[in-house]
């Protein structure tokens, strides 16, 4: 039989399970991007109990859709949506999330949901919204509705800055305790970016000492995708001409969004485009990136810790703009760096680029959106979750 036939006995034994079995609050769940890697907050929290040696105090699991990646520590590994995954949340006193779970899911109220997110918006989010393009998603009125009931099932919803906690009231419908207190993944910025730590991740990734390394990482498009939650990865940027450009001093990381899910053959670039799979952690590759290249991705709030350039390259501006989301800040206005919309500007601007042009506006970015980061965040997080243990 399979899983998805099988499925509805499933959650009825789920059901009766959240109904006669107690909560045990020293059982904690996390998940990272619908579990398809160990990566961002809900790493960096676990990371933390383990340095602290909690991992050997409470019982903790780590859902994913491949069991055979490796995590540090104690914790177990949970096949996503199998037996063993239900019969886990049923009983779990602690949820560790960075997106939404899926609406079958039953939060009681004995357990405690830290909803972490996984990023600052520029993009409209939820309620905010005025039209959707998402794949499996057509009717805007009925996404905002369930996004607003999976929402009211959070405990604690973790906010990088001032900015996101205002929008995250509205867009989200969420009322109840937001953690001010920074991204828990980036306090791997504030502890490893030293010249001696920054060698040894790129001599462990095979990257060159001896040359310019750009991250690309870009976000994903809404309306360009396979099926629901798996995008493509398409993009005007011109890598031949990169390679033919550049490729004497420089080397490229490319870097998908979680939700792309496209194998592209990068065989013809090899020596001057690197990519790693969903599991490494995007934290690591900030360190070894000399500059990061996106656009309208949230990674330029965690990048712009290091006040390392970082450059838009946005070929398809008005159209995301205007069309698919709509951004809650003014891009072209606010961008710590240069924007461009073509590959022949993108180099140009690079091999021209001028810390000094942008000194203030950078300042100015890092004033609004990095001024509660400090390298302490997952401490933070794993002080509730012994608070929230304690019986």
């Amino acid at each position: 039989m399979t899983m998805r036939r099988f499925k509805p006995l499933v959650l009825k034994f789920y059901r009766l399970l959240t109904k006669i079995l107690p909560v045990n609050h020293k059982i904690i769940l996390f998940e990272s991007n619908l579990g398809r890697n160990y990566t961002g907050n809900p790493r960096a929290i676990y990371e933390e109990m383990v340095r602290k040696g909690l991992d050997k105090k409470y019982r903790c699991f780590f859902i994913l859709e491949d069991t055979n990646i490796e995590i540090p520590g104690s914790a177990k590994k949970i096949k996503r949506t199998r037996l063993r995954y239900f019969y886990y949340f049923a009983i779990a006193g602690i949820w560790v999330c960075d997106t939404r779970l899926p609406k079958y899911i039953v939060k009681r109220k004995e357990s405690v949901y830290i909803q972490t997110w996984h990023g600052t918006p520029l993009k409209k989010l939820a309620l905010d919204m005025d039209a959707i393009h998402m794949a499996g998603e057509r009717n805007l009125e009925k996404y905002k509705k369930n996004f607003y009931n999976n929402v009211q099932t959070w405990d604690y919803l973790i906010s990088q800055n001032r900015y996101s906690t205002e929008i995250f009231k509205r867009a989200f419908g969420f009322k109840k305790e937001i953690l001010e207190i920074g991204y828990p993944r980036n306090d791997i910025l504030f502890k490893k970016n030293n010249k001696e730590d920054i060698i040894k991740l790129k001599k462990k990734l095979g990257l060159p000492l001896d040359k310019k390394i750009i991250l690309y990482a870009p976000t994903w498009r809404d309306n360009d995708f396979h099926a629901k939650g798996k995008y493509k990865f398409n993009t005007g940027l011109d890598f031949s001409l990169l390679m033919e450009e550049m490729k004497d001093d420089t080397v490229w990381i490319v870097k998908y969004h979680y939700l792309i899910m496209d194998q592209v053959d990068w065989s013809p670039y090899k020596d001057f485009i690197y990519t790693f799979d969903m599991n490494y952690d995007i934290s690591l590759l900030y360190l070894v990136a000399d500059m990061l290249v996106t656009d309208y991705s949230s990674v330029m709030f965690d990048y712009s810790i290091l006040r390392r350039p970082i450059l838009f390259y946005c070929y398809d501006l008005d159209e995301y703009m205007n069309t698919l989301r709509g951004f809650y800040f003014d891009l072209l206005k606010e961008a710590p760096g240069p924007v461009v919309t073509t590959s022949e500007d993108l180099i140009k601007t690079i091999r021209e680029y001028d810390n000094n042009l942008y000194n203030k506006k950078y300042e100015e970015f890092i004033d609004k959106y990095n001024h509660i980061d400090d390298g302490k965040a997952s401490g933070r997080v794993v002080d509730l979750i012994c608070k929230s243990t304690i019986r």
